[in-house]
């Protein structure tokens, strides 16, 4: 049998922190670990707890979210741990914050409980994950800004002409399939490709790499083709 996903709810609203868990705990293949009141809390219980994904709310007392994630991807201790952004608010500056912190995902709290459910299986798996919503906002926000130089200097020194293409995909919101069809090559192709730009870039996962591509002055969302995605497929990153 496979292990559980192991998850820890962390929110300053002690009734949607127990909505949340007993959420989790009643959907096939979970089980909540622990739940945390504030970001240092989040940060602590991670550390102690080890899970495999934490539901993360950004505005909590002390410790914001944004910090508390940044805290968790940068420690070895949990190094395996994802951070799912789960909030009332889908204003820019939190989505980049999040992302910039290291969040594998950004969620709006009022997601239907199936979509919330996916997205924390979504995450344990490795893949990246924003709201539809949100990624077309994100996309429209770095195309708005000023593209003299680099936001902060991030650099696409090494990257291949061919992982430029697929840096570009991914910054669409394109899956590894998509692409695949996109450019005309195999699965395990792609695959090896995004693990050349995740190393390259030093990058922790994809949502990171749509970061990398925008602040590097590659991507505009005027210069990507439009390409229609499955349905289903055009939330993952």
């Amino acid at each position: 049998m496979t292990d559980p996903i192991r998850v820890l709810v962390a929110d300053d609203q002690s009734l949607l922190r127990g909505s949340f868990r007993v959420l989790v705990d009643t959907a096939p293949g979970l089980t909540a670990v622990g739940e945390a009141g504030s970001g240092a809390e989040a940060v602590e219980s991670a550390c102690r707890l080890r899970p495999d994904v934490v539901l993360m709310d950004i505005r909590m007392p002390g410790m914001d979210g944004i910090e508390a994630t940044h805290r968790i991807a940068r420690s070895p201790k949990t190094a395996d741990t994802r951070v799912l952004i789960l909030t009332t608010f889908d204003l820019d500056e939190y989505v980049y914050g999040a992302l910039r912190a290291g969040a594998a995902g950004f969620l709006l709290k009022d997601t239907s409980p199936d979509v919330l459910l996916a997205g924390i299986r979504t995450v344990a798996a490795g893949e990246s994950l924003l709201a539809p919503s949100v990624t077309r906002r994100l996309i429209a926000e770095f195309a708005r800004l000023p593209r003299a130089h680099p936001v902060s200097g991030t650099s696409l020194e090494g990257v291949t002409e061919r992982e430029r293409e697929v840096l570009l995909l991914v910054a669409r919101g394109l899956s590894n399939t998509d692409i695949a069809e996109y450019l005309h090559l195999s699965h395990g192709t792609v695959k090896t490709h995004i693990g050349r730009l995740l190393s390259k870039l030093r990058a922790r996962d994809r949502a990171q790499l749509v970061i990398s591509a925008y602040e590097s002055g590659l991507v505009s969302a005027t210069i990507i083709p439009e390409r229609r995605v499955r349905p289903g497929s055009g939330g993952l990153l």
